[in-house]
């Protein structure tokens, strides 16, 4: 794949996205926010009630990807070791050999993340933040490509642990499948009659993971321009003089806007990126970074409809053609 070629990126996310919504019944806006999160080397927290096809979308995405995938089913009884591995003596050889855990490997589904303690979700953190592992003072790297599609129930608290915020800050992306419209539920419906097994296959788009990783590199071919960064800047600071708002958007935050924006960029075949393509991307990027005062969370005060008074109250920069590369 030549990464150079935004045409060609877009080709294949084009591929990828008409297979995933084979299987995945959801609008076609929820599956681009998931891939641009995959393509911009991030992890996606996907928040929604049950049964509405967030295991089905992680699986869908690792088998267009055709990359490894597992699964952590995540239980208020869940240690490190379960997910990063542990040591086992080996009686032959009068030695300690590491077997890997779940977490080794390229697509991991973290499902119902919330519910697992808070040592575990350090181990968790380490993997997201710096893919690797460390087990007893051993540290180990974790595959590459490597992406966390966590899963959490938003309406059930009991037996949960709220997640830190330092691990929701390392989520390039979050959103929500929603319910699908009486036409997709139907289609749900008729896909289910017309085959024995439960789940619809996927094919593969991708060949290798080397394939994966030249994806995942082409968002670093879109040009930014002067005007766009201080732009983005100013999106984050008015994120934290929010009034309603604790604390607001991370300088990781602004990195991972850039990130995002430039792989939507891709996704849309243009190799420079677009005022649009930062406004699109920011509520999913941004809003699950705001810590919103006591107050405000009492209230149940929409996160995005803070980001949205912040997005408003930042000018727009025009791009002129003249900003923008010219075509070849």
């Amino acid at each position: 794949m030549n990464v150079t070629d935004p045409s060609a990126a877009a080709s294949t996310c084009e591929q990828l996205l008409d297979e995933i919504g084979e299987a995945v019944i959801a609008d076609r806006e929820f599956l681009e926010t998931v891939l641009v999160g995959v393509l911009a080397r991030g992890h996606v927290l996907l928040e929604d009630v049950p049964g509405t096809g967030k295991t089905l979308t992680a699986k869908s995405i690792a088998s267009a990807l055709d990359l490894p995938f597992s699964r952590i089913q995540f239980t208020p009884d869940l240690l490190p070791a379960d997910v990063t591995g542990t040591h086992i003596y080996d009686e032959h050889e009068a030695t300690f050999e590491f077997t890997e855990g779940p977490l080794f490997a390229n697509v991991v589904l973290a499902d119902e993340i919330n519910r697992a303690p808070p040592k575990t979700q350090a181990a968790l953190l380490e993997a997201m933040s710096e893919r690797q592992v460390t087990v007893a003072g051993d540290t180990m790297s974790l595959p590459d490509p490597f992406v966390v599609i966590a899963t959490q129930n938003p309406v059930e608290s009991e037996g949960t642990f709220p997640l830190p915020e330092a691990q929701v800050d390392r989520f390039a992306v979050k959103t929500a499948i929603g319910y699908p419209g009486q036409d997709g539920e139907a289609t749900l419906l008729r896909q289910r009659t017309d085959r024995t097994e439960k789940l619809p296959s996927v094919s593969a788009v991708c060949s290798s993971a080397d394939d994966v990783r030249a994806l995942q590199a082409a968002p670093e071919a879109v040009t930014v321009t002067d005007d766009l960064i201080p732009y983005m800047t100013a999106i984050t600071a008015a994120t934290r003089r929010a009034e309603r708002v604790r604390v607001g958007v991370s300088p990781r935050g602004t990195q991972r806007l850039l990130e995002v924006s430039r792989a939507k960029a891709v996704l849309d075949g243009r190799d420079y990126l677009a005022p649009d393509d930062i406004t699109t991307v920011a509520p999913s990027v941004l809003a699950h970074r705001l810590v919103l005062t006591p107050e405000a969370a009492v209230e149940d005060v929409s996160k995005r409809a803070i980001l949205a008074d912040a997005l408003e109250s930042v000018p727009v920069p025009t791009v002129s053609r003249s900003d923008t590369p010219a075509p070849e």
